[in-house]
C-alpha cells in the first residue's frame, strides 16, 4: 500500500511538473512605434492572455521606422505592429511576413492641418506642406489629393518628422501640415489653423496591422494563433474596462491614462468580428483592397517595382 502511494505520488508529480504551468512557452519577439493602436498588446501582456495561450511575448518600442523595418527583415524580431501600407512596401522589398490581424484604424487621429486660406483640399495648390514621406502620412495625404484631383507636383512638400510639421505649422512656417494628434488639437494655436480632413474621411485608408514573419509561422502556428486570440481577448476586455485599460497602455508607452484616452477617441479597434468583417472580400473598403491600393500608390511612385501579390 505505502509502494502504491508512493508511485501515485511520483505520477502526480509528473502531471503538475508537465501541466499548463511548467509547460514551455514560445518567445516572440514583438516590436512596434508609440501608437495607442498597438497598446492593448500591453493589456494582453497585463493581463496574463499571452500566457494564457502559451506565449511569452517580449514587447520592445522602436519608433525609426528603418530600424524595425531592418529587424523584421533580418529576423531579430518576429512580429511587428505597423501601418498596412508601410508593410506593403516592405514585403513587396523582401520582408517573408504574414498578416495576422487588424489592430485598428484612425478615424480621426490623423489628418492635414492648414492656414484660413486653405479652406478645400483644391487649395492646397502652390502651397507649401510639411509631412514625412517615409511614413504613412505620405499615403494618406496622395489618397486626400487624389481624391481632390491635385497632383503632387502641384504642391511644395517639406519632408519633416509628423511632429516636426505639425511644430512648423503651428510656428507659421507652412501653410498645411500632415500630422496626428495632438497636433490636430494644437492647429487653432496659429490663428487661422483648422483641421482640413482627418481620417475619419477617409476610412480604412490608414489601418494598423499586425505582420508575423512567414518562417516564424510556420515554424509556431500557435504563436500565429495565440498572438491573434489574445489579441481578441485584450480588446473585449479593454471595451469593458476602458479606464484600467488607459492606465496599462499608458504605463507601457510613457504617456497619462488622460493622454491615451484623448488618442484613443481618434481611432477604432479591431477586435474579432471586426477582424472577420475587414478580411471578408465580400466587403466593402476589405484589407485585400486597402492593400491593392496601396502598393498601386506605391508602384506609382517608383517606391516598389513589383506588383503587388496580395494573396501572398
Amino acid at each position: 500500500m505505502r509502494r502504491l502511494s508512493a508511485i501515485l505520488l511520483i505520477l502526480a508529480s509528473v502531471v503538475l511538473l508537465t501541466g499548463p504551468a511548467f509547460a514551455a512557452k514560445t518567445k516572440v519577439r514583438v516590436a512596434f512605434a508609440t501608437w495607442v493602436g498597438y497598446a492593448p498588446l500591453y493589456i494582453a501582456q497585463e493581463k496574463g492572455l499571452f500566457e494564457k495561450y502559451g506565449l511569452d511575448v517580449d514587447i520592445m518600442i522602436i519608433d525609426d521606422e528603418s530600424q524595425y523595418a531592418a529587424a523584421m527583415a533580418s529576423g531579430n524580431i518576429d512580429a511587428l505592429g505597423n501601418v498596412l501600407d508601410r508593410e506593403v512596401i516592405h514585403f513587396a522589398k523582401g520582408t517573408p511576413e504574414v498578416v495576422l490581424f487588424a489592430m485598428d484604424e484612425s478615424s480621426g487621429g490623423d489628418g492635414i492641418i492648414a492656414s484660413a486660406e486653405v479652406e478645400s483640399l483644391a487649395d492646397l495648390r502652390g502651397k507649401s506642406v510639411g509631412l514625412d514621406k517615409s511614413s504613412t502620412s505620405y499615403f494618406f495625404f496622395l489618397t486626400a489629393l487624389q481624391k481632390a484631383g491635385v497632383n503632387e507636383e502641384n504642391v511644395t512638400i517639406h519632408e519633416m518628422g509628423a511632429s516636426d510639421a505639425g511644430a512648423a505649422f503651428v510656428a507659421g512656417n507652412l501653410d498645411a501640415a500632415v500630422s496626428w494628434e495632438p497636433w490636430l488639437s494644437k492647429a487653432s494655436e496659429r490663428e487661422g489653423g483648422h483641421v482640413l480632413v482627418s481620417s475619419k474621411d477617409f476610412p480604412r485608408t490608414i489601418v494598423d496591422v499586425f505582420v508575423m514573419r512567414s518562417d516564424f509561422a510556420k515554424k509556431h502556428p500557435d504563436a500565429a494563433v495565440g498572438m491573434t486570440r489574445a489579441w481578441f481577448d485584450a480588446i473585449k476586455w479593454y471595451r469593458a474596462n476602458p479606464e484600467e485599460g488607459n492606465e496599462i497602455m499608458g504605463k507601457g508607452l510613457g504617456e497619462s491614462a488622460e493622454a491615451i484616452a484623448d488618442m484613443a477617441s481618434g481611432v477604432t479597434f479591431f477586435g474579432e468580428a471586426g477582424n472577420k468583417a475587414f478580411f471578408d472580400r465580400s466587403t466593402e473598403n476589405d484589407i485585400y483592397e486597402v492593400a491593392e491600393r496601396a502598393g498601386a500608390f506605391w508602384r506609382k511612385k517608383g517606391i516598389i517595382t513589383e506588383e503587388l501579390d496580395v494573396d501572398a
